[in-house]
């Protein structure tokens, strides 16, 4: 459905004085994601619908994750478009990973426009049971974090 938009002419003036392109204006706002724990790891999957796979990027540095994705509209100067609404250009998502995550073994996956990055729980960070001596005859095992002995 096509809508009357009074200052459609004037945008238009005012990319061209910008030197801006009808497909380079509409950037990417935002990679929509999910993330929870199944088990012993992390999984994020973020939406990146017409994305082409080769340009899909995951890097982690310094405790930083990195996700980046390119989407582009087609590049016929000749095109006269009607209704631009979907985004083009770099996604980029940024998250900061606590010491818990073993990043050597992180893994991703990219299929129907979803990616996936499963962040596995780093060793030092599961729970554990510690074993407690004391005066006592019988030792007792706490198991951390859960504060119960047995």
């Amino acid at each position: 459905m096509l809508r009357f938009d009074p200052f459609h002419d004037i945008d238009t003036v005012a990319r061209q004085l910008l030197g801006e392109s009808r497909g380079t204006a509409r950037a990417p706002r935002f990679m929509p994601m999910d993330l929870f724990r199944a088990g012993d790891h992390y999984v994020l999957n973020a939406d990146l619908p017409g994305v082409d796979p080769g340009s899909v990027n995951v890097s982690v540095d310094n405790g930083t994750l990195t996700l980046e994705a390119q989407r582009s509209l087609p590049g016929d100067e000749n095109v006269q478009w009607i209704a631009s609404e979907r985004f083009a250009g770099t996604y980029m998502r940024q998250l900061s990973l606590g010491e818990g995550i073993d990043t050597e073994h992180i893994s991703a996956t990219y299929n129907d426009g979803v990616l996936s990055v499963m962040l596995p729980i780093a060793e030092k960070a599961k729970p554990r049971r510690i074993e407690i001596s004391g005066m006592g005859s019988d030792p007792k095992t706490i198991e951390a974090g859960s504060g119960e002995r047995s």
